[in-house]
């Protein structure tokens, strides 16, 4: 009876995810499936993003400090939104085959994740902060999609997003993740099974922050380069107001 309304939350949540999907689709169909799913991502992130930071930091209790506490009802309504929300892309990635294996082993995660804590009624407030980090990051992931897509990503709003990606997801979720992973095995209420949930969700992560480093360094290299070759030929400009390479 006790898992009977968090069961009804999660469908809706998943009838609600489902149908604003096909809405785009239906009333937006001149873009294609993807740039759809990816918008309803982009509202997804910034809606769970405030609510999880309203419970995290507002609502309480500090996940620092409380990991293990029993599972709160606002809690409870914000993890069954996002489980709605995982289960419909994780459903449309695997349909579509458009993401790779730790995109999918981070969806799983996170589905198994958010069941685990509703199934044992505590540890919420942990997972709650996680999506948090995680989806804190996840609307600068899509805007640079839709930047590259629309072909306005090679410009000044492409690398400020960028910077903003990489910057947000090395502090938040290797950083300030690492610090919660740390308070979450050093602490001796969760559970054994929250705690390994915790280290395979960051060990998901530094396999996305290695992906994310390459990429870094092959664009700052090219900026790099791009600079030197920049300064090697500098624009003359004549009096006529044409510009002229000077090499």
């Amino acid at each position: 009876r006790e898992m009977a309304a968090p069961v009804l939350l999660v469908i809706c949540s998943l009838i609600f995810w489902v149908s604003l999907y096909l809405s785009f689709c239906q009333f937006n169909n001149q873009q294609h499936y993807e740039w759809n799913c990816r918008l309803v991502t982009l509202i997804h992130g910034v809606f769970i993003v405030c609510f999880s930071a309203y419970v995290g930091f507002i609502d309480g209790p500090w996940p620092f400090s409380h990991p293990g506490s029993p599972n709160t009802e606002l809690q409870t309504q914000v993890l069954c939104l996002s489980l709605g929300y995982f289960i419909f892309d994780m459903c449309w990635c695997i349909y579509f085959q458009t993401e790779g294996l730790v995109m999918l082993s981070h969806h799983c995660l996170s589905i198994l994740g958010i069941v685990m804590v509703l199934a044992l009624g505590h540890s919420a407030i942990e997972v709650n902060a996680v999506i948090f980090g995680s989806e804190l990051t996840n609307p600068f992931l899509q805007i640079r999609w839709f930047l590259r897509e629309s072909g306005h990503y090679h410009s000044l709003l492409g690398d400020v997003v960028d910077l903003l990606f990489v910057l947000l997801f090395s502090c938040v979720r290797i950083g300030i993740g690492g610090r919660l992973l740390y308070c979450e095995l050093s602490s001796p209420v969760p559970l054994p099974i929250v705690k390994l949930a915790g280290v395979a969700m960051y060990a998901v992560s530094w396999m996305f922050m290695l992906s994310i480093a390459k990429f870094a360094w092959r664009k700052i290299n090219h900026k790099c380069k791009a600079w030197r070759e920049w300064s090697r030929c500098p624009f003359h400009l004549y009096t006529n107001g044409h510009a002229n390479k000077a090499c």
